[in-house]
């Protein structure tokens, strides 16, 4: 994951700043979600793309009432868009849409079209609401991908999966973006 660039507009950049600097969160309770997100599990595993959908709904509407705000829609849908370029490959797992506050999941994999896994789609999920509550909650109207928003995202899914929570570690790029060293990641338990 790499952050989005500083946005030159000066809005925009204070908005990116403020982001930034909103490391954490107050979480919601841990039920429902924690029990939501085993049925979402069980779901999944059944390959049942209509519970599956209304798993993630349920997740999307526990949510938003314990942040007092309206639900995103969540549609889920079949396997995820690929493309290539001569220099990558990019596959779409979610995304968010500003104008209507809804959610798109793709549950499979783009290439072989086995359904993704459990953690990568809670991941998402968790990673599109946290896009939600930006706007909708946080007064984050463009919803930029800072470091701020990556570790938000990644505390509301060790909240509702119920796994520790690890240190995202950064390493700066060119441009003044970041992306997350995972290995270094996956070492640091917190």
């Amino acid at each position: 994951m790499i952050t989005d660039k500083l946005p030159r507009n000066k809005l925009h950049k204070e908005e990116y700043l403020r982001s930034n600097d909103l490391r954490t969160i107050n979480l919601p309770p841990m039920e429902p979600l924690r029990t939501l997100s085993v049925r979402l599990r069980n779901a999944l595993s059944q390959e049942d793309l209509r519970l599956i959908q209304l798993e993630s709904n349920a997740i999307s509407a526990a949510f938003a009432a314990a942040y007092a705000v309206k639900a995103a829609k969540i549609k889920v849908l079949g396997a995820r868009p690929h493309r290539v370029t001569e220099t990558s490959s990019y596959e779409l797992f979610g995304d968010y849409t500003l104008e209507t506050a809804c959610i798109r999941l793709w549950m499979r994999t783009a290439i072989i079209q086995k359904p993704t896994s459990f953690g990568t789609l809670l991941s998402t999920l968790c990673h599109e609401l946290c896009h939600h509550l930006d706007v909708v909650s946080w007064g984050f109207p463009n919803t930029f991908h800072t470091r701020g928003f990556y570790e938000r995202a990644a505390l509301l899914y060790h909240h509702v999966r119920g796994t520790p929570v690890r240190q995202l570690v950064w390493v700066e790029l060119a441009g003044g973006c970041y992306r997350i060293n995972w290995a270094e990641t996956m070492r640091n338990h917190g």
